[in-house]
């Protein structure tokens, strides 16, 4: 028979092991969060890509990957659906056998988030199995809430750990966490508009069609983009040092790719995906690391 020592030792074991497996998810698929979560606490920074990792096999599942190894639309739904529940049980008992669901789980349990986190991001990620050629505003919020503003949530509760803000502060960080989070993923709508409309027959932005987008709209779009970026800005002074840094470094890489964005003719973002040079990324890192240098003297 195990003792409970041992037993525990297994688990922390197998947690580690599903923890090591999972990071290196968002090193292979986004050079711009890798960086960011380089200047996080280890403990930190384990809990992010953690969360990262079960996303973008989410993402994997309805975007192509999936349906490039053979999976129909409703086999892709049988997937994400198993993902989910796999995700659920885990998130209750602590345990899974698929080791990016352990480790979300770890990292979920450790940050006391709630079951309707996962839930609504699910039902984002099942939307995307059955894309509208235009979505209506009232769709696009609820998207744009589930498939990023509770991603930027659960960011958030790792970041804070065992710390705790006043609640008028914590309604605040809460709604320019949410915010960053959904800038995030509009500056993707924008920067994947064509691999959207041509391969998967998506239109994210609401009054717009697959292929097609004015200047003017696209000028609309970068101007909410702005205001939630904006709003995020505002509190990351109530973030710890380490979030605090690493969040500053995902924003102003985002802010620069939305900078391009609305520098390149709508058109040509059918044909093309803007990006940021290494070089501009290194600038940036050196600016947020200089600022946080300076604000630490003060």
């Amino acid at each position: 028979m195990t003792s409970a020592t041992s037993t525990t030792s297994d688990l922390s074991l197998y947690t580690r092991a599903a923890q090591a497996a999972a990071s290196p998810v968002i090193d292979a698929y986004s050079t711009s969060f890798g960086m960011a979560t380089s200047l996080l606490p280890p403990t930190t920074r384990t809990g992010i890509r953690s969360i990262y990792a079960l996303v973008r096999v989410a993402d994997e599942i309805v975007d192509g990957t999936a349906e490039e190894a053979g999976l129909d639309k409703h086999h892709r739904r049988e997937v994400l659906d198993a993902l989910e529940q796999e995700t659920l049980v885990a998130l209750e008992r602590g345990f899974s056998a698929n080791l990016v669901v352990h480790a979300f789980a770890a990292a979920a349990r450790s940050a006391s988030l709630e079951a309707a986190l996962v839930t609504a991001f699910f039902r984002s990620m099942r939307r995307d199995l059955d894309p509208v050629h235009s979505l209506s505003r009232e769709q696009y919020a609820a998207y744009v809430h589930g498939s990023a503003e509770v991603v930027g949530l659960m960011c958030l509760r790792v970041f804070l750990g065992d710390a705790s803000l006043p609640e008028g502060q914590m309604a605040d960080a809460e709604s320019g966490a949410a915010r960053l989070g959904a800038a995030f993923q509009k500056i993707n709508f924008l920067r994947d508009l064509g691999e959207d409309a041509v391969q998967r027959g998506r239109a994210y932005f609401p009054g717009t069609i697959p292929g097609e987008m004015s200047e003017p709209e696209k000028a609309a779009f970068l101007a909410e983009i702005d205001e939630d970026l904006a709003a995020a800005r505002k509190v990351l002074p109530m973030l710890p040092p380490g979030p605090r840094r690493a969040t500053a470094l995902a924003a102003g890489l985002f802010e620069e790719l939305a900078r391009r964005l609305s520098q390149t003719p709508a058109a040509e973002l059918q044909n093309r995906r803007v990006s940021v040079p290494r070089r501009t990324k290194v600038r940036l890192l050196i600016g947020v690391l200089t600022a946080e240098a300076v604000r630490s003297r003060r």
